[in-house]
Formats: structure tokens, sequence, C-alpha cells
């Protein structure tokens, strides 16, 4: 497994497939996921991890995208944080793949 394959999946057992697999997930819940893991899916490692740290930060389309998922019970990426920041630090983006 290449690292982007392993940050993804990372991030879709945790975030997006949840949304994505839900019944009740809102129509634009579930398009912003599909999207955010679409644009992710394009970049290498370093630049999935800057995504992810951006989205935390907080754009205007990011802060109400999280807000949504909190409003609609979703994990958001602020809460998988720690897990997320042990898993993919430096030594993750040093060590071969």
């Amino acid at each position: 497994m290449t690292k982007e394959e392993e940050i993804l999946a990372f991030l879709d057992d945790k975030v997006f497939q949840p949304i994505l697999t839900s019944a009740n997930a809102p129509k634009d819940l579930k398009a912003g996921a599909r999207i955010t893991r679409q644009r992710m899916s394009k970049l290498n490692a370093e630049k999935i991890i800057q995504y992810y740290w951006s989205a935390i930060v907080g754009t205007e389309k990011s802060i109400n995208f999280a807000r949504n998922m909190k409003a609609s019970g979703f994990v958001r990426f602020e809460e998988i944080l720690e897990e997320f920041r042990n898993k993919f630090d430096d030594a993750f983006l040093r060590t071969n793949s």
C-alpha cells in the first residue's frame, strides 16, 4: 500500500465512508465528502496531509462542511486530529513505502 493509499484508507474509515454509505446523510454532505476525497486522491502523501491541515484551520467551505458534519452526527477531521497527527507525521513521510 502506498502512503497515499494508507492516508486515504484511514480517512475513508473514519470520515468519508460513514457519510457516503449513510442513508441519512444529506445530499450536500455526501457531495462534499465525495469531492474532498476525489481531490485528495489526486495528491501525493505530503499534499494530502497539507490538505487535511488546511481543512482543520478552516476555509469558509471547510468550516461550513464541518458544521454540517457535526449537525448530522458524523465524525469531523477535527475529531480525529490526534490520531491523524500520530500516524501521519514527518517520520511517516520519510519512510519508504
